[in-house]
């Protein structure tokens, strides 16, 4: 499903891109409940409030908590990840906002929670990385 992204600022194609590749790397990584994947799409140092309100400090926090996680409550959850708006806070650092849709695993959507997520993300030594954000959840009546 395409949809328009609302751009704001000189953020040149090839970065719209990659900063779009981190998000849809980090979807693929959560519905494939693979935490490691999910984690390298942050920057080592990096500061993430996950849905359920708790930060995690840095690559290693966010695989630890997403493993067990990935594999109890969150087991059944699938989701799709779409960019909605950039916003260029400095050369290669890039407001991100992103809205999470519930999917089945076929990636059909669903009834369900749906997401809000809120990504700051930067050019690293590693590429582009999630350096700080949050994720909220809501609910559609």
């Amino acid at each position: 499903m395409a949809h328009d992204i609302l751009v704001v600022g000189n953020i040149p194609a090839e970065t719209q891109a990659a900063v779009n590749d981190v998000v849809k790397a980090l979807e693929k990584a959560f519905n494939d409940k693979d935490p490691i994947a999910l984690s390298e799409q942050f920057a080592e140092q990096t500061s993430w409030t996950n849905a359920a309100g708790k930060r995690l400090d840095g690559r290693e926090a966010i695989a630890e908590f997403s493993a067990p996680a990935m594999q109890t409550f969150l087991r059944d959850a699938y989701a799709r990840y779409d960019v909605v708006k950039l916003l260029e806070l400095a050369p290669d650092v890039i407001a991100v906002n992103v809205t999470q849709t519930p999917t089945d695993s076929a990636g059909t959507p669903v009834k369900g929670t749906h997401g809000t997520a809120f990504h700051i993300i930067a050019k690293q030594h590693d590429g582009w990385k999630i350096v700080a954000g949050q994720n909220t959840p809501y609910t559609t009546e």
